[in-house]
């Protein structure tokens, strides 16, 4: 936790209301969303119980099993779900658009737009990805088959899975960490997994502070948790007698479809007031205004869905259920790269981001005092441009000669470097830096290249947003040490082995 986070917690324990600790919204928010709250069984590995998904608010479709240890039900429930996932996302598989690449040389075509997955929080980001890995591998003929969409759910379950570990990424969010990443509340981080208490906080009903809208929302009568386990109150008074009932309905071949409707009621009860606010939150959200950085980062999203689709549309097999070494150490590598691309992404978009940095002396603000704009280097082989600025800052200064540092305020993230430091008696430093870019090539500076005099200007050593990929052997020169070469997975149909988990 950040130190503007903490100060931000503390103001919303005096305010009793929740706290902006960004001025835009870091992540994609889809017209379009799938909103998806799950339940699962208590004491039970992923075993779904219900579900309540949909793209309309006013219209949500309830899956429920009624006894969810039993297999054929779990994926009767599967096939359901594929009914209302599948069309979804196939209804992003029509409009494309050409991209330029290789510097303009090719041409490549892309997705307009993609499918975004909403989870109530991180439990229903595992259950996903859970379910997704017990369903890819599941046959279709055999022993035991299931519907033909079962598999290819799981494949796009997980698909939304990974691309959740992606920093940056918005294609699958969970709820309450997209909601605690722009606001602080009162309450410790514990607390805020609660997604009714969290929305308390943030957006309390009239006549009522965060503080006790946050006390009534942990009543879970009225505010039932937002899954995928259940209240044990309501597991052991309501839960376990609507399912023995409908049991012994089924043993009887008596009452058997009210006995499930009863069921469903008593699942709806758990499952809306999540639903409204999963909703509520949506529009809180979409009400902010986007980083400038968000579409390009939702632009790689739709670049990873379109690869999945051709991948699908191939033949391509399913994700294994783990990573060869090579593989693996270079998927941690992308998630590394992606995780400093996205720092640098917000601080640049968010000034109060960027405050965090100033704190820790990695970026400073201040006002040009002095500026030789047409300054010439002739110390090499050729005359180069090379202004100098003096900025004065009263902020904290870590810099040292020789850091390159980079403005988000000027054209093409201006770069510099530092040449000195001087600190004052009135307690502000004096900072000279030399530009390096952003003028063009010749010997004088088009207007406006050269920051003038009065300027104020923030400077940061989050210089850059791409960085270089590593170097890793190939798949057939994995070293012994990690095991050596992976066997090849030829056959594209998946095997009984590939379905058996020690949870399932």
């Amino acid at each position: 936790m950040s130190t503007l986070t903490s100060l931000a917690r503390a103001e919303a324990v005096v305010a009793e209301r929740a706290q902006r600790i960004t001025l835009v919204r870091h992540l994609h928010v889809a017209d379009r969303p799938l909103v998806f709250v799950p339940l699962t069984l208590a004491g039970e590995a992923n075993a779904p119980l219900a579900a309540m998904v949909g793209d309309d608010p006013d219209n949500p479709t309830l899956l429920i099993v009624p006894q969810p240890r039993n297999r054929d039900q779990r994926f009767a429930f599967a096939a359901s779900l594929a009914e209302v996932v599948l069309p979804y996302v196939d209804s992003f598989r029509g409009d494309v658009e050409a991209v330029a690449v290789n510097r303009g040389k090719d041409i490549r075509v892309r997705y307009a737009d993609a499918p975004q997955l909403l989870v109530p929080n991180p439990g229903g980001v595992a259950f996903t990805r859970l379910f997704g890995r017990s369903t890819r591998f599941r046959r279709t003929d055999g022993d035991y088959p299931v519907h033909p969409s079962v598999p290819l759910l799981g494949r796009w379950l997980t698909w939304f899975a990974d691309r959740a570990e992606h920093p940056g990424s918005s294609a699958l969010l969970a709820m309450t960490e997209a909601l605690t990443g722009h606001w602080a509340t009162g309450q410790s981080p514990l607390e805020d997994a609660q997604l009714a208490a969290l929305m308390a906080w943030i957006d309390p009903p009239d006549g009522m502070t965060g503080t006790q809208a946050a006390a009534a929302a942990e009543d879970p009568v009225t505010c039932p948790p937002a899954g995928p386990t259940t209240d044990p109150g309501f597991d052991n008074e309501i839960l376990a007698p609507a399912i023995e009932a409908y049991e012994r309905a089924v043993a009887a071949d008596s009452l058997v479809e009210r006995r499930r409707a009863e069921l469903e009621d008593v699942l709806r009860t758990q499952l809306e007031p999540t639903w409204r606010l999963m909703w509520r939150a949506v529009a809180l959200l979409h009400d902010l205004p986007a980083g400038s950085r968000v579409a390009g980062r939702w632009a790689e999203d739709r670049d990873a869905f379109t690869n999945h689709c051709s991948h699908l549309d191939d033949g391509g097999v399913p994700q294994p259920r783990r990573d060869a070494a090579v593989a693996a150490a270079q998927r941690l590598h992308r998630l590394e790269r992606a995780q400093a691309s996205y720092d640098v992404q917000r601080a640049y978009d968010d000034p109060m981001v960027m405050a965090d940095h100033r704190l820790t002396g990695e970026a400073f603000v201040g006002e040009v005092t002095a500026a030789d704009p047409t300054r010439i280097d002739d110390s090499g082989k050729r005359r180069v441009l090379r202004p100098r600025i003096t900025v004065t800052t009263a902020d904290v200064v870590l810099v040292t000669p020789g850091t390159t540092l980079a403005s988000p305020h000027r054209p093409t993230n201006q770069k510099a470097t530092v040449v000195s430091v001087a600190r004052n008696d009135a307690g502000t430093a004096e900072v000279v830096l030399e530009l390096t870019g952003g003028m063009g090539s010749s010997l004088t500076p088009p207007a406006g290249s050269v920051p003038e005099v009065g300027e104020r200007l923030c400077w940061t050593t989050l210089t850059g947003f791409f960085f270089p990929a590593g170097a890793f052997p190939s798949r057939e020169e994995t070293p012994w040490t990690h095991g050596g070469p992976p066997a090849p997975y030829d056959d594209d149909t998946p095997t009984a082995e590939d379905a058996q988990e020690e949870w399932s």
